[in-house]
């Protein structure tokens, strides 16, 4: 992950964790998030079968702040962002999330929060998804 051509994190085999945080979250859903995320069995063991989890694999994790995820478009042609969390809300619950992850023995790198950031990602296999609160 880079910010104006600085490489500012990157992780190896592991989850790219990306992370919108809405207007009614607080610590609780992001401390109950990320444990989600750090025990998701969502490797596969020697048989091929998701059986793993990320801390079983002694994976990482790279999370990046994404108000984005939050678009609401059944109206109109442009996006609304009005679920999002104000970013001086969102900032303390997405360190909040990463911290959960530390604590639980994940090593985590973090994007800079409202930046601009380019993300590459190799994707090994065709697993994407989406955990939500609610």
């Amino acid at each position: 992950m880079s910010v104006d051509g600085e490489v500012i994190a990157e992780i190896g085999r592991g989850l790219l964790l990306l992370v919108g945080v809405a207007d009614g979250d607080d610590e609780a859903v992001a401390r109950k998030m990320a444990s989600k995320c750090a025990e998701m069995r969502i490797f596969s063991d020697a048989e091929g079968r998701f059986n793993l989890s990320l801390l079983d694999v002694g994976g990482e994790a790279l999370v990046v702040s994404q108000f984005t995820l939050l678009a609401d478009i059944r109206r109109g042609r442009r996006p609304s962002f009005e679920a999002a969390a104000r970013p001086e809300r969102a900032e303390p619950l997405v360190k909040s999330f990463v911290e959960t992850l530390k604590g639980a023995g994940v090593r985590t790198a973090m994007g800079r929060f409202g930046a601009k950031m380019r993300v590459a990602l190799t994707n090994d296999g065709p697993v994407t998804i989406v955990v939500d609160a609610a």
